[in-house]
């Protein structure tokens, strides 16, 4: 999902009759009350006419459009319109019965068509453009004013991850560009409760000890809200893979595992799900009934803005209305692995010496026991008077 901030513009005052201008929203009267002009996005007379004006600011295109009645009302036809780039014009679109003229470009089209050099910061991106009529020339005079419409997009810094596997050091860590921005989200397995320090290869952890998993926006730190939409194990180091064992640990960024836990980063940054920059959770180790013995996570994140709380933060059981209507977020994918299980072997020797000893020691009383009947009878023998004839 791509959010944007909008600002437009024009430069076209239009007649407007000053006994006519009593709503500020519409009609924007001078300071000596003489004269008045239509606020954007209006025309007419009185102003009373809506232009529809809409820009659009998506991942693959920008654009601004405005009812065709709005430009012949200006005098402006839809071939007098273009952007900076006199070869970008602005064309005819028939929108639910509604004809616009419409401006139309793709992000590979912005420079080349006259857009303003990217502004960039920290956190967001803008894209400014303008869309310009030419003049209406009479002989040697223009008498119609020219339109102008500014209008600039600002992208936030949201970004869609993707991990290729394996990853070294052991973690999951990717830096994807996006609208010329990089953000980068790592995911880790620590030792202990502490989280100081993490494993650096492939972990082997036994059967029902805790699991502690951090996902944490590494640049910029300290600035979105990351939440974990989805965890999972799999058998196989593909997220979708459809052979092998499949168990979900967080659905919809709620607990689906009774042994998950999310904890806290410090006293003073929670670890809990969409509510700071880092996410940590832990739960009990466990292993698929068929082999291999060893398992893959895989997550799915979301990046919020740091006022967008209320959003990111998940509902779990109950859902808010703001929740239900909430359009799907663009995720990104993080996958850790292999995590080896650590199969004890005691229980398995134990049978076997349990079995084995006893075995051993029947056979040897049994050898001792004939032995003993043999020098018994060979005795008895010796001992024997010799018998007479």
């Amino acid at each position: 999902m791509v959010l944007l901030l909008l600002f437009s513009k024009h430069y076209v005052d239009g007649a407007c009759r000053v006994e006519g201008c009593t709503d500020p929203s519409r009609c924007l009267l001078s300071k000596d009350a003489r004269s008045c002009k239509c606020a954007v996005g209006f025309y007419d007379d009185l102003c009373d006419k809506d232009a529809q004006m809409k820009i659009a600011c998506t991942k693959d295109y920008i654009s601004v459009r405005a009812v065709e009645d709005f430009f012949t009302y200006h005098k402006v036809p839809a071939d007098s319109l273009h952007l900076p780039n006199k070869s970008c014009r602005a064309h005819k679109e028939v929108i639910d019965d509604v004809t616009f003229y419409v401006a139309k470009i793709t992000k590979d089209q912005y420079l080349p068509c006259g857009g303003k050099p990217l502004e960039k910061n920290f956190t967001h991106i803008s894209y400014s453009l303008s869309l310009l009529s030419d003049p209406q020339v009479f002989g040697n005079i223009i008498r119609d004013p020219i339109i102008k419409l500014e209008f600039t997009c600002v992208y936030p810094y949201i970004r869609r991850v993707s991990l290729p596997f394996p990853v070294v050091p052991f973690s999951s860590e990717t830096v994807m560009r996006v609208d010329e921005l990089d953000a980068t989200i790592q995911m880790m397995l620590f030792t202990d409760e502490t989280y100081l320090s993490a494993f650096t290869s492939a972990p082997t952890i036994e059967l029902r000890d805790k699991v502690y998993v951090e996902l944490t926006v590494t640049e910029p730190a300290d600035f979105f809200l990351l939440r974990v939409n989805e965890c999972w194990a799999t058998q196989t180091p593909e997220p979708n893979a459809t052979e092998g064992s499949y168990h979900s640990l967080l659905l919809n960024g709620c607990v689906n595992d009774p042994t998950v836990s999310f904890l806290n980063v410090t006293v003073d940054q929670s670890g809990f799900n969409g509510q700071s920059s880092s996410v940590r959770y832990s739960f009990e180790m466990f292993r698929f009934t068929s082999e291999p013995n060893e398992l893959y996570l895989h997550c799915t994140v979301q990046l919020c803005e740091p006022d967008d709380l209320l959003s990111c933060t998940p509902v779990c059981h109950t859902i808010s209305k703001r929740e239900a209507v909430r359009p799907n977020p663009a995720l990104g994918l993080l996958s850790y692995g292999p995590i080896k299980i650590e199969m004890k072997e005691q229980l398995k020797s134990s049978v076997l010496t349990t079995v084995v000893v006893p075995v051993a020691t029947v056979w040897t009383v049994g050898f001792f026991l004939v032995l003993f009947i043999i020098v018994v009878k060979a005795g008895t023998r010796r001992l024997a008077p010799p018998t007479r004839r």
